[in-house]
C-alpha cells in the first residue's frame, strides 16, 4: 500500500504526511518553516480538554462521589462526545487536506488555516461546520461509539468469557482482553468512520467541488443511510470498471506495469465473498488498524510496569 501511494502520479512519498504543515508544499515541508500536524493538534487538544470536561461533569452531577468509587460510564462517554463535537472542525479540515491532491494545479487549500477560513466562508460558517446534519449526526455517532466500545467492551468480553480479571490484578490477561475487544470494536466503529469521512469530503453551500487524489462520487450523498447504501451497491468489485484510454502510447507503456499489478489483484479477489457486495469498502484500512492494535499490545508487554517504590523503599 505504501509503495502504491509513493508511485501514484502527483502524490509520492510526501502524500503520507498530508496535512502536516501550515503550508504543505514539498519545498516548504523540507524547509524550516513552522508547521504542525493537524492530527497532532487535534490529539493534543483532545487529551487536554476531555479530562477537564469529565471533571466538570463529575463535579456538576456527582459532587459527592468518592475518589475510590468508579463514576458511571455515561460521564466519560459524554465527555468524549462533547470533546469530539468541539474539535469536529479540525477533523473536517484534516480530512479535506488528506484527500486534496498535492499538485498545485488542483489544490484547493494551502493549509489548515486556509481550509478552515474557506469552509467558514463558503459552507455556512460555524453553524454549517457544527450543526449541518451530514456532519453533526456522524460526529455524534462516531464520538459515542468509540469511547463506548473502548470503555465497556473489555469488561463485557471478560464477563462473557467467564473470567474475573482486571487491569490491576492481571495486566497481561487484561491486555489480551483489550486486544480482542479492539478487534471486535473495529467491526462496529469502522463503517461509521468510513461514512463520516465520505460526508466530510463532500462540500456544501457555495463551495466548488474539490478534486481529490482518489476518485470521489460525482453525485453528493444525502446522509448516513444514503452513503451506506451507495457504498454497498456501487462499490462492488464484480461491477465492470471502464478505464479511460490514454491518448499517447507512451503513457500506456509507462503504466503497463501498474495495470498488470491491478489485474493480478482483481484476479486474486475473484473468490472473495466481498466481491458481490460493497461491505469491504466500509472496512477499508481494517488490516492496518488491526496491525496497529497488535503492535501496541506487544509494546505494552515489553514496557516496564509502574513500580510504586521506584528504588526509594529505604526512605
Amino acid at each position: 500500500m505504501i509503495k502504491r501511494i509513493a508511485r501514484f502520479r502527483g502524490e509520492g512519498w510526501l502524500a503520507l504526511w498530508k496535512g502536516m504543515s501550515l503550508y504543505p508544499t514539498p519545498r516548504q515541508i523540507h524547509s524550516s518553516a513552522p508547521g504542525l500536524l493537524t492530527s497532532c493538534i487535534t490529539e493534543v487538544l483532545s487529551l487536554s480538554v476531555q479530562p477537564l470536561i469529565h471533571n466538570f461533569l463529575q463535579s456538576l452531577f456527582l459532587p459527592s462521589l468518592s475518589p475510590f468509587h468508579q463514576p458511571p460510564i455515561i460521564l466519560p462517554i459524554a465527555s468524549h462526545l462533547i470533546t469530539g463535537f468541539l474539535l469536529s472542525p479540525l477533523d473536517l479540515v484534516r480530512t479535506r487536506l488528506i484527500v486534496q491532491p498535492l499538485s498545485p494545479r488542483h489544490r484547493v487549500y494551502s493549509g489548515p488555516l486556509d481550509a478552515l477560513s474557506q469552509i467558514l466562508r463558503d459552507e455556512g460558517g460555524f453553524k454549517g461546520i457544527y450543526l449541518h446534519p451530514q456532519l453533526l449526526i456522524p460526529t455524534i455517532i462516531d464520538n459515542t461509539l468509540r469511547p463506548l466500545v473502548s470503555l465497556a467492551l473489555p469488561t463485557i468480553l471478560a464477563s462473557r468469557l467467564g473470567i474475573q480479571i482486571s487491569e490491576e490484578v492481571n495486566p497481561m490477561a487484561w491486555g489480551f482482553v483489550e486486544l480482542g475487544a479492539s478487534f471486535l470494536g473495529l467491526i462496529v466503529t469502522l463503517p461509521f468512520e468510513t461514512i463520516r469521512r465520505r460526508l466530510q469530503v463532500q462540500v456544501r453551500g457555495t463551495a466548488k467541488p474539490m478534486r481529490g487524489c482518489v476518485e470521489l462520487r460525482p453525485a453528493p450523498y444525502n446522509g448516513i443511510v444514503d452513503t451506506a447504501w451507495h457504498i454497498l451497491t456501487e462499490e462492488r468489485s464484480d461491477l465492470p470498471i471502464r478505464r479511460r484510454r490514454e491518448s499517447l502510447s507512451s503513457q500506456k507503456g509507462k503504466h503497463r506495469a501498474d495495470d498488470a499489478e491491478d489485474a493480478e489483484e482483481e484476479e486474486s479477489d475473484e473468490g472473495s465473498w466481498f466481491r458481490n457486495t460493497g461491505i469491504g469498502q466500509l472496512y477499508r484500512g481494517m488490516g492496518m488498524r488491526l496491525g496497529a492494535s497488535a503492535i501496541v499490545f506487544v509494546l505494552a508487554l515489553f514496557s516496564p510496569g509502574d513500580e510504586s517504590d521506584g528504588g526509594w523503599a529505604e526512605l
